[in-house]
């Protein structure tokens, strides 16, 4: 397995990528002769990152275009206009009642951990997951709640797992705090972005109910999981008490998440939103391209996919190459080349030649790439034929 570290990776992509990643044109940012934003860089398939992720010229452009096809209505904070069309299209999605848009996946996670859990303290969740690894002790130092973590350095644990590290708290401690809750991320980048399986979260959602023990759902990337397994949103979120998406990792916005769960939970964030300091005045300009980028978002990804696979089936053939989906994964994928290949000009050259950029592997020859929608900004042969010109 390649060791996947989010914090790393960005810091080595942007290393590699940095003499590539400049816009191009961004001095030509607005033309008032046409009232518009042209682009300012042309369109680049990106073998990193879950989505696109607009410079923002072309964020503009993209804000226009949502304009044209419906009328932005402004929200005022995060109540009405798009907000409200936002939180009604994931209220669908997901099934659940109500939802509420939240500036970060951060908040999502600990203020949904924290009204499910009332005032019981402990809270179980993976060792490798956000919420326990990359939340800066939010749970702890705001909400006085106690992480539980399970499963070291796995991507998920058993249901199996959970009853027996409660049933074994009472032999372990002395005094009863109460078990609050329980969260899973689904899936997990810190183990290459794989998923938990579907069985195993039935499992655990049944013995969480059978034990009055609320379960959260840490789904930033449940699109991701979503089309790598074919498990609907819905029914990934009908396991869980609260289910939290992002709005930013594919979804084309600049930041925001969506909470989704009942309503006497969603009722009580707006007041929590305020008081952590969380209520923006303007949230629409996230919300308008979330919802712009939403249509159609599952179609492109699947095409993604498929696209990936006629890649990948087609390098394979080559001499010194060899790109496959990881055991479980998502869409992290990873590519191992020949010692005999020079990776950096062949980083270099599929970049300046052919507008496609990728992660430097290692001094081994072996790294990862990303699949998503913008493998379909060009077709699967133009791409095929740029590794091989690259190799």
């Amino acid at each position: 397995m390649i060791a996947f570290n989010r914090r790393n990776f960005l810091k080595k992509s942007s290393l590699g990528l940095l003499p590539i990643v400049v816009p191009f044109g961004t001095a030509a940012a607005f033309d008032p002769n046409k009232n518009q934003f042209p682009d300012v860089a042309p369109k680049v398939i990106k073998l990193f990152g879950d989505g696109e992720m607009f410079e923002p010229g072309d964020y503009l452009n993209e804000l226009q275009k949502a304009h044209a096809a419906t009328a932005i209505v402004k929200d005022r904070y995060g109540v009405g206009g798009v907000i409200e069309a936002l939180e009604e299209k994931f209220c669908e999605l997901t099934g659940k009642e109500k939802a509420i848009f939240m500036p970060s996946g951060t908040m999502a996670n600990q203020l949904a951990i924290a009204v499910l859990s009332g005032d019981k303290t402990k809270v179980f969740v993976q060792d490798t997951s956000h919420v326990y690894r990359d939340e800066a002790d939010a749970a702890q130092s705001l909400f006085q709640k106690r992480l539980m973590p399970l499963a070291k350095d796995e991507t998920y644990f058993t249901a199996e797992q959970l009853h027996s590290a409660i049933a074994n708290l009472k032999n372990e401690e002395v005094f009863e705090s109460g078990i609050g809750a329980v969260s899973i991320e689904n899936p997990v980048r810190r183990t290459d972005g794989k998923f938990v399986p579907l069985e195993e979260i039935k499992k655990i959602s049944a013995y969480c109910r059978s034990n009055n023990i609320k379960l959260h759902l840490d789904g930033a990337r449940l699109f991701m999981a979503s089309a790598w397994t074919g498990v609907s949103i819905k029914e990934y979120a009908s396991y869980f008490d609260t289910t939290y998406i992002s709005l930013y990792k594919y979804l084309g916005a600049s930041a925001g998440a969506m909470l989704c769960g009942p309503k006497e939970v969603i009722d009580k964030m707006a007041h929590l939103i305020k008081i952590h300091g969380g209520a923006m005045y303007g949230n629409w300009t996230n919300a308008a391209m979330a919802l712009y980028r939403l249509e159609g978002f599952e179609t492109r990804l699947n095409n993604a996919i498929n696209a990936a696979k006629e890649i990948a089936s087609s390098l394979n053939q080559l001499p010194g190459i060899k790109i496959e989906p990881l055991a479980g994964g998502t869409n992290i994928y990873s590519i191992k080349l020949a010692k005999n290949i020079d990776a950096k000009k062949m980083q270099a050259k599929l970049n300046q030649e052919f507008n496609i950029r990728m992660p430097m592997p290692n001094a081994a020859n072996e790294g990862t790439i990303m699949i998503n929608e913008t493998l379909l900004y060009q077709p699967v042969a133009y791409i095929v034929n740029a590794f091989k010109k690259s190799i």
